[in-house]
């Protein structure tokens, strides 16, 4: 984008965000202190529970209102997170039966309508996902579990402050899905008669901060939970407003303007803008990916020889370069930080191999359907960003066409799986892959085949397969980790995505804004921040 180009946006942009400047102004008839975040969605994530719109949804909404049994320690920014309590402060196998997981719950701890945490409100919370005979059960939210969700059984009140969790198989990993089992109050809902629209109106989580009120498609208003159960993260300011704004030079005219506090994904080539108008832009390392993930089954992804083609003609530097530091080549699907990444086989740039290949596989040309967003969650600049990409699969053979639509559609395709969409070759879904079982075991493993995991393209090897299925089974963390590694490796060898780039979380935020600390995670803590006058 030239600067006339930028300048020309942001006057365009800039009246639609005029439009919004009275709702979005700071609160000047009080001295409360508020944070406006821009997200980079086209709608509020919902709010009653497991929240829509992927990970984003669960960064701004899902982790602030509520908490899981175990939660992500967001505060260090130089390494990866790791688990910590939540609303459980122990947690175990029975070493009878690896099925059994003894689960201790933190004591005290009350729902924002200050109804009690008890053994068996956190029974129901999981009924209520999985088990379509519980009073409660929403099939939305069923939907969005259900690739976590898939290997729990049932969930047993034991005494007082415990509960036991049983899973259908041996899971080792089941600590790091119990961080996105979010718990609501029942008897909230009870209250709203089982209606979530009616809850709706007065949710009841145990998270930092508590529903204010929303303005439908608009902004949703947080506020700060004074009486939240760990002290140290109880938010530095007084509300939090979010504001969906999926154009990334609508966002950047927001900041510029003062509409807003602080904003997700600001677009590379305003970042020089940004920075010489005083604004903090701040990036950091994270488990990330941003691929073509392919459909397995079908031509011509089918074939290895196709699969390494599309990975030797992309042109990673270049797709970095366009980034302008806001992202780095992806050449696997873990960047080089992770702790699982090993030594995967690396598919350099090389555009004469990858017409070698695509002849060898009798498809040249070679025409594929792609689908895409225009934004969403962890999508990084999803326009500017295939458009290159096209142009380099084009350069060697390919032919690309592509299937635009919003976040939550294509979202949706890629919770439904390539069976239910056999016009589409790929998918241009960025992933997080911050744990080994959702982010990783999820996309390669048999049994994690969409709508039953995130495994959209049903890619699976025998090898993997019983390697994923004896990692599960190993608790002994190092052993356990070594598998995973190894899978990684073997996953990349057989090239089941297009490798991109990895993101590098951008974020710019007012000067007002102190005190954040960028984890290296989707997810982040707002609570620490201080909103200066």
């Amino acid at each position: 984008m030239t600067k006339h180009t930028f300048g020309r946006n942001l006057i365009r942009w800039g009246a639609a965000v005029a439009l919004a400047s009275t709702m979005l102004s700071p609160g000047a008839a009080s001295a409360e202190t508020v944070l406006r975040v821009a997200m980079t969605l086209g709608d509020i994530p919902a709010w009653t529970g497991q929240p829509d719109q992927g990970y984003e949804g669960y960064r701004f909404v899902g982790f602030n209102l509520h908490d899981g049994l175990i939660n992500w320690d967001l505060s260090k920014s130089d390494r990866e997170p790791a688990l910590r309590p939540g609303l459980a402060t122990k947690w175990e196998v029975d070493p009878a039966n690896h099925k059994r997981w003894i689960i201790t719950l933190r004591e005290g701890v009350k729902f924002h309508d200050g109804s009690d945490l008890t053994p068996e409100v956190v029974a129901w919370n999981f009924a209520r996902l999985t088990d379509k005979t519980t009073q409660g059960f929403d099939p939305a939210q069923f939907a969005r579990m259900r690739t976590r969700a898939s290997n729990i059984d049932h969930v047993e009140p034991l005494g007082a402050n415990q509960v036991a969790l049983f899973t259908k198989a041996p899971d080792s990993f089941t600590p790091f899905s119990l961080t996105n089992f979010l718990m609501i109050s029942k008897k909230a809902l009870e209250k709203a008669n089982w209606d979530y629209a009616a809850y709706a109106k007065a949710p009841a989580g145990t998270g930092p901060y508590k529903f204010d009120k929303v303005v439908p498609h608009e902004r949703l208003e947080l506020v700060r939970n004074e009486n939240y159960w760990d002290k140290d993260r109880i938010p530095k300011h007084d509300r939090l407003v979010l504001v969906p704004m999926p154009e990334a030079t609508t966002r950047t005219a927001a900041l510029l303007s003062g509409q807003v506090d602080f904003i997700e994904a600001p677009s590379p080539d305003t970042i020089p803008r940004l920075q010489s108008a005083g604004m903090t832009i701040v990036t950091n390392t994270y488990p990330h990916n941003w691929t073509y993930q392919v459909n397995m089954i079908d031509p011509p992804f089918n074939d290895i020889k196709v699969r390494q083609a599309a990975n030797y003609a992309v042109n990673r530097e270049d797709v970095a370069a366009l980034l302008n530091g806001t992202g780095e080549p992806g050449y696997a699907m873990l960047p080089p930080s992770s702790r699982y990444f090993g030594h995967p086989v690396k598919y350099d740039f090389d555009p004469e191999k990858a017409t070698a290949l695509l002849k060898e596989a009798k498809c040249f040309p070679c025409e594929i359907n792609v689908a895409m967003s225009t934004a969403g969650s962890g999508q990084m600049q999803p326009l500017a960003m295939n458009e290159l990409v096209k142009s380099q699969l084009e350069a060697v053979g390919f032919k690309v066409n592509f299937n635009v639509m919003d976040w939550s559609a294509l979202h949706d395709i890629s919770l439904k799986g390539r069976e239910a969409f056999p016009d589409i070759d790929a998918i241009n879904v960025s992933r997080a892959p911050m744990e080994p079982y959702n982010g990783i075991l999820g996309f390669v493993m048999k049994n994690r085949f969409a709508p039953n995991g995130p495994n959209w393209g049903w890619f699976s090897t025998d090898e993997i397969d019983a390697l994923g299925a004896k990692a599960m089974e190993t608790f002994d963390e190092p052993q356990r980790d070594a598998m995973v590694t190894k899978i990684h490796e073997l996953t990349v060898a057989q090239a089941p995505m297009v490798y991109i780039a990895h993101d590098l979380n951008p974020r710019a935020m007012s000067p007002k804004v102190k005190g954040f600390v960028q984890a290296q995670s989707w997810f982040q803590d707002l609570t620490p921040i201080v909103v200066e006058p």
